[in-house]
């Protein structure tokens, strides 16, 4: 059976260009990751190798007037980045077009965004459903790099987060310095319930600031910690991931698309027809957004070995 759609040009009055602007400027608003990660200029094809230090040069006291001056060197390596497709489908039956009162934009829209942040948030932080281009998730590659720490209810909070051997004390072994944490929504009882000898808060609330979502209330020796009001957190695997959030890119490919479906059927992955657009009165909205992410880890005078190397760190629960 074949699959009948409308092209752009034949949309363009249905959608206008605005729409797909409003859609490709808004997803970061609603990925946490695409917030904190630094933006790369937009892609003009699928990939993008990025060069990444793998070894630094060297510079010696000269002895005497007369003395050698030594050589050194320098080497890179590459990590690429990939732009792939995030996709959903939106359909709606064609009587809810037809109310004028109605404004179905407004409805739609925020909801295609928010899934689409989802997905990419789940495959960057947690490699979630990720292409096999992407890389292995931010908590997976911590864990690959020791850079755990196991929540102990016997300990202090604070010092298992700031204290010698901590979170922060993780990435900063390693060469970075943790910019911004990102937590679950449990970790938020955890540090409101920390408190000192005298019954104070040990984690006090930062100044008042507008964020993605709602302010940043907490943080951790200066940096913020965001928490997602949604469910990209998966607090069996993390309750806290921080670290240089500068070294994780990410950029957008320019041709997301989308495209009004009124004459399509859409199935499953096994062929089951699971609706029939024209005969069942409805059109749908297809909205394909095309995005990649790197983690670079270049070489650094604190930490020099690869394998142990990590710009992030990650709190688990006991």
């Amino acid at each position: 059976m074949s699959l009948n759609l409308i092209d752009r040009t034949g949309a363009e009055v249905l959608i206008p260009e605005e729409r797909s602007r409003e859609i490709l400027e808004a997803v970061p608003e609603q990925s946490i990751a695409m917030r904190l990660m630094r933006r790369l200029p937009d892609m003009s094809s699928k990939t993008r190798a990025l060069p990444v230090a793998t070894s630094l040069p060297k510079a010696e006291f000269i002895n005497g007037d007369t003395g050698l001056k030594p050589t050194t060197d320098m080497t890179w390596d590459k990590v690429t980045l990939t732009a792939e497709e995030i996709a959903t489908i939106v359909v709606i039956p064609e009587n809810v077009l037809d109310d004028s009162d109605y404004d179905i934009w407004a409805s739609v829209l925020p909801r295609i965004n928010e899934a689409i942040g989802a997905a990419f948030d789940k495959a960057v932080l947690f490699g979630t459903d990720k292409p096999a281009s992407f890389p292995a998730g931010i908590v997976n590659g911590a864990t690959a790099a020791g850079n755990i720490v196991t929540l102990d209810n016997s300990q202090s909070l604070y010092q298992q987060l700031l204290g010698e051997g901590g979170l922060a004390a993780k990435v900063e072994a390693d060469g970075y310095v943790p910019s911004a944490y990102v937590g679950a929504i449990s970790m938020r009882s955890k540090l409101r319930g920390t408190v000192d000898e005298n019954g104070l808060p040990v984690f006090g609330r930062a100044p008042y600031r507008d964020g993605m979502f709602g302010r940043a209330a907490y943080e951790l020796d200066g940096a913020d910690i965001y928490f997602p009001n949604s469910d990209v957190m998966d607090d069996s695997q993390a309750l806290l991931i921080g670290g240089d959030w500068s070294k994780a890119v990410w950029a957008i490919r320019k041709d997301i698309t989308t495209k009004l479906l009124t004459e399509a059927v859409i199935t499953d992955a096994q062929g089951n027809v699971l609706i029939n657009l024209a005969q069942q009165d409805a059109v749908a909205l297809r909205v394909v957004f095309r995005a990649g992410w790197a983690l670079a880890n270049p070489v650094n005078r604190v930490n020099a070995t690869a394998a142990s190397r990590y710009p992030f760190a990650v709190l688990k629960g006991n």
